[in-house]
């Protein structure tokens, strides 16, 4: 039914009840031989489902005493997930909240999320990065691995050392089958394998060599400890096309898990949304969630043309395309792009409460504090001091703006930028290059010392150097041919860095 990734099942010998009952035995024998506390990965799908079951059935069958040391089931929330997972994902970890207290077991349940400075929206719409893609992956480290790592990095501080519990098997892929082999021949202890990406913690997978049929046998036969459903689990991947979870992702060995039910709905590492088609196509009650397939399809479209010309930092370099032609890096989104990503973000948002069953009307694509994060970097880092998100909020729900206010000493109004615009013209750069000198003034207007007001001034000037994308590509050219001796040093180039510098390291280098 849900097809065979290995050829030979860990039940085969012996069966199941006997395979489980030995490897529960080797878990407990684990558990009772140190004092280094445990970090259980729950995603909510079948596999970290699996592996929960099987620590939570031995702590439940072992006497009180012996109970000596604190298991952390983590899940870690990127806010962009698979909205009817992640309602599936908080039901089941308050579930197990009761449960575990009821029970008086030694386990905690921490839901964990990036920081609202590192969330998806807060990259993409406030900073600008465009969306993932197999080149730029710059959301795996952002939202799944830094707050678990930043989570084990905790119990590691205060206890010394941790022991990572994963579902992760190798049946899942070629790849995870080759990183496991290798963690294999570096175990220091029985079944424990040193964890790369942090020191004095070490991973131990217990179902590594189940097949994708075992686990769901398990599930089948042996009763969720905590009382969940795992009939309700299998439902959520009946009709997927992909029936793959995301783990509880700690390096970025792991692959993408876009395909899976499990995953990001944002995902643009996969070609399609296989996942969310189908719980659409499948389910009449999840035709709600089409506007988010409408801007997830928008989000893998190609973007060049909706990026500035310019790296990050406003320096700019080249590269050459696949038919040999020598073109300019496009860098972040532009400020009217990102300005209509929120739109379609919030409208899309609108239109899923209004059509979503009940339980999931109160749905919420984008918090306060991803707004309050975005509207911080345009008016802040980008100088974008129109201030325009409370507006498009209003413009795009019908509702008052409920963050917090901005500074007013940074703020232009309305009428001021209509002045400053009809004075540029059509010149944009222009436009841009005064408006973000009037920033740096105003926000050095109001300090005791002054300093750095001359060096931010001069980095402005440089971004703002150029008449257009036509005349910065053309002095890129001109210096790159400089340094290759093909012409004349040009003494113009002196004022500023190396354009076209290969070691440039900024963020949004990414040239599809």
């Amino acid at each position: 039914m849900f097809g065979e990734t290995r050829p030979t099942s860990a039940f085969s010998e012996v069966g199941l009840k006997k395979a489980v009952a030995a490897l529960m035995n080797e878990i407990a024998e684990l558990y009772e031989s140190d004092e280094i506390p445990w970090v259980v990965g729950y995603s909510g799908g079948k596999d970290s489902t699996a592996t929960l079951q099987l620590v939570w059935m031995i702590l439940a069958a072992m006497p009180e005493h012996k109970r000596k040391k604190q298991v952390h089931v983590i899940s870690t929330d990127t806010l962009v997930e698979n909205p009817v997972v992640a309602a599936w994902v908080l039901r089941s970890l308050e579930t197990m909240r009761v449960a575990a207290e009821k029970s008086g077991l030694p386990i905690s349940v921490h839901r964990l999320t990036p920081d609202p400075t590192n969330s998806f929206w807060a990259n993409l719409i406030g900073r600008g990065y465009p969306a993932p893609r197999p080149k730029f992956r710059w959301c795996t480290e952002r939202m799944k691995i830094a707050p678990s790592n930043k989570f084990i990095s905790t119990m590691v501080r205060e206890n010394g050392e941790a022991i990572i519990v994963l579902g992760t098997r190798k049946a899942e892929s070629q790849a995870r089958a080759r990183v496991m082999a290798r963690a294999e021949s570096r175990r220091v202890r029985s079944r424990l394998s040193p964890n790369d990406s942090l020191p004095s913690s070490y991973i131990y997978s217990p179902i590594e060599v189940w097949t994708n049929d075992d686990v769901w046998m398990f599930l089948n036969q042996v009763p969720n400890p905590w009382g969940g459903s795992n009939k309700e689990l299998m439902n959520l991947y009946q009709g997927a096309s992909p029936d793959g979870e995301c783990p509880l992702v700690i390096d970025s060995s792991t692959p993408s898990c876009g395909d899976s039910r499990f995953g990001c709905w944002v995902c643009t590492l996969v070609e399609k949304d296989r996942s969310m088609q189908a719980m659409i196509v499948n389910d009449s009650d999840k035709e709600w969630m089409r506007p988010l397939l409408r801007l997830r399809d928008l989000l893998d479209e190609p973007d060049r043309e909706k990026r500035d010309f310019r790296r990050m930092n406003g320096r700019l370099q080249l590269y050459v395309d696949h038919k040999g032609k020598e073109q300019l890096v496009h860098g972040p989104y532009t400020q009217t792009i990102r300005e209509d990503w929120l739109r379609e973000l919030l409208r899309a948002q609108t239109e899923a409460r209004e059509a979503a069953p009940v339980g999931m009307q109160e749905i919420e694509l984008i918090t306060i504090e991803e707004l309050e994060e975005i509207r911080r970097i345009w008016v802040v880092e980008k100088h974008e001091i129109e201030d325009s998100l409370p507006r498009i909020y209003f413009e795009e729900t019908g509702q008052t703006y409920p963050g917090g206010r901005v500074d007013d000493a940074m703020m232009l109004t309305e009428a001021d930028v209509g002045v400053l615009k009809d004075v540029c013209g059509d010149d944009l750069l222009h436009f841009q290059l005064v408006r973000e000198l009037l920033s740096i003034e105003r926000k050095h207007r109001v300090m005791v010392k002054r300093s750095g007001i001359f060096r931010e001034i001069e980095e402005s000037i440089r971004r703002g150097f150029f008449e257009n994308e036509e005349d910065a590509f053309a002095h890129a050219v001109s210096r790159r041919r400089a340094k290759d001796g093909e012409l004349p040093y040009d003494a113009t180039f002196s004022e500023f860095p190396d354009m076209t510098d290969a070691q440039e390291t900024d963020e949004c280098s990414s040239t599809n």
